[in-house]
Order: structure tokens, then C-alpha cells, then sequence
């Protein structure tokens, strides 16, 4: 690092030069975690996160000023970004003003360690992405996975998202499916199953809403496939509703803007199956912890 003016450090980057900022500045202020720390472990995950971003258009959520501050959601590229950061013009409805190009918004691709490190100097903790992706000249292409977002209500937790998670995978796998779990890092678990051909969104919403259905139907004390908070209390709501082409969900190995620095984290069904039988059995994890995992596990969610 090249000292700059102020508290700003000048960086090479995969031949790019960024200026990085505030980096003393305190994120997390619960667990006094700086923003240099977070460049830090995005520096250090992006081996194993880079593949489950490439070609993926990614909305991002910013706490410049820590989480117990305002967040606000990006998905357009911000003015000044730099010129060599990939972009894709996506078609969109209901962008609520955030389209400077009429009815398209212009999303940044986070595929090179240059990229995600001007994310992050930016303090996007948190980078949501499509279950699709666009090709190299930014046109979008079908959904390659689904995912369902287990989100327990009231009076539920972890524990009882790892149970409904069992019978998640049971109607996955009854579709030649196979799920990886993610811990959200904020409540619950996030399932994603790959699919063996790219689908329309709508088509992949459509599997994703059968299945919690279907589930609803079978455990009513234990599952919910309505999206009414006041219907979720003591149950899981599986929000199959994220596989909508315009919708987001936040990326493995993402940091997440909660009190403590948690990651949304790949883990194995052993661990799913502990946190089962256990209300103790499976925590969220933090950014080190995950760090610590990669190395001594390797990528869960690709291997």
C-alpha cells in the first residue's frame, strides 16, 4: 500500500489502482470490526466467492456509516465508477425511479478481485445476486439454480429451519435436485439446487412455490408458504418467491449487515442434521470463523 492524502491508501489490484478509505472507520461497532477489516476478508474469500458471482448483475447494500447506521440498496452502477468495471444493461419493471436508462438498470458484475475490493472500499457489506446470469455481451440468460429461503417466524430459529431444511431436501431430491445449505447469516438457511438446464425464471419460481406448498400441506404446525408475517409465528416461511426473475438473494460467503460481522456460509448436511436434533447444534458464523472454514474444508457450496 502507497500512503495518499488524508486517510485514504492508494492499492494495486490485479493492475488496477483503487483508493481505499477509512479504514480505521468502525462497521460492526459490536464487535469493533473496521472497514479495513472487511476489505481484508473479501480480499481472502474471493478465491471461492468470485465463481458464485461471475456473471451475475449484483445488488448491493451499503452502510457507509456502520449497520447500526441507515443502509440504502444499489443496484445501478454509482456515478464515478471506475471505467473497467464490467457492467450489464438489464431490462427491468418497477424500478421505482432507480433506472437512469428509462426502463433498464445498469448493474455492475462482480467477477475480478479489482471489482470486489471497490465494492467493499464502498462498504457493501452485502452483495445480493440473480438466480440467472447474463452472457459476456450483458444479455440476460435463463436461471441456472433455485433457491428457497427458509425464514423462521417468531418464536422459531435455527434449529427449526434445519428441520424443515431436511424435508426441503427430500422434495429436491424427489426432483433429481441436489441442495446445499447456506446459513443466511442473519436467522435462517438458504437452500440452492443447481439445475441441469437453464429455465425461465418464472419456471424455477414455479418449482420453488410447489415444493412449499407442498410442504405447507404436509407439516401446517411447521411450515408456511405465505408470505403474511402475522401467519409465520412458530413456523418457517419458505420464500419461494426469490427465484422471480427480479429478484435477489444475498450471495454465499457475502458478510451480512447485522450487529455482529455473520457471512452467509456453506455448510454441510451433517452440520444441518446437528442443528436439527440440537437448538445449540448450528450457529451463524462469523467472518474468521468462515475464513477458518475455507481453509481447513474448502468451498463447500461448489465441491
Amino acid at each position: 500500500m502507497t500512503p495518499g492524502s488524508g486517510d485514504e491508501v492508494r492499492v494495486e489490484v490485479e493492475g488496477r489502482t483503487l483508493k481505499l478509505s477509512n479504514l480505521d472507520k468502525v462497521l460492526y461497532p459490536r464487535t469493533g470490526t473496521t472497514k479495513g477489516e472487511v476489505l481484508n476478508y473479501y480480499a481472502q474469500i474471493a478465491p471461492v466467492m468470485l465463481p458464485l458471482l461471475k456473471d451475475r448483475p449484483v445488488t448491493r447494500v451499503r452502510w457507509p456509516n456502520g449497520v447500526e447506521k441507515n443502509r440504502f440498496f444499489e443496484k445501478n452502477a454509482p456515478a464515478g465508477t471506475p471505467r473497467w468495471v464490467r457492467t450489464a444493461d438489464v431490462p427491468t419493471t418497477g424500478s421505482r425511479g432507480e433506472s437512469r436508462h428509462g426502463d433498464r438498470l445498469v448493474f455492475p458484475i462482480i467477477d475480478d478481485l479489482a471489482t470486489l475490493t471497490w465494492a467493499a472500499n464502498l462498504a457493501a457489506l452485502e452483495l445480493h445476486v440473480h438466480q440467472w446470469t447474463v452472457d459476456r455481451q450483458g444479455r440476460p440468460r435463463g436461471a441456472d439454480r433455485i433457491v428457497i429461503d427458509l425464514d423462521p417466524g417468531e418464536g422459531a430459529g435455527l434449529h427449526e429451519c434445519c428441520q424443515v431444511a431436511l424435508l426441503v431436501r427430500d422434495k429436491l431430491t424427489e426432483r433429481t435436485l441436489d441442495a446445499r445449505p447456506v446459513t443466511s447469516g442473519s436467522k435462517g438457511l438458504h437452500l440452492y439446487a443447481h439445475l441441469p438446464r437453464r429455465r425461465d425464471s418464472d419456471d424455477a419460481s414455479a418449482v420453488a412455490k410447489e415444493i412449499a406448498e407442498q410442504l405447507q400441506t404436509e407439516h401446517p404446525k411447521q411450515v408456511t408458504a405465505t408470505m403474511t408475517k402475522a401467519k409465520r409465528s412458530g413456523k418457517v416461511f419458505l420464500d419461494w418467491s426469490q427465484n422471480a426473475g427480479s429478484k435477489t438473494t444475498v450471495s454465499p460467503y457475502s458478510l451480512r449487515g447485522v450487529e455482529r460481522p455473520w457471512v452467509a456460509t456453506p455448510v454441510t448436511w451433517d452440520e444441518v442434521d446437528e442443528g436439527a436434533a440440537d437448538p445449540l447444534g448450528l450457529e451463524q458464523f462469523r467472518y474468521d470463523e468462515v475464513l477458518a472454514r475455507v481453509a481447513d474444508l474448502g468451498d463447500l457450496f461448489t465441491d
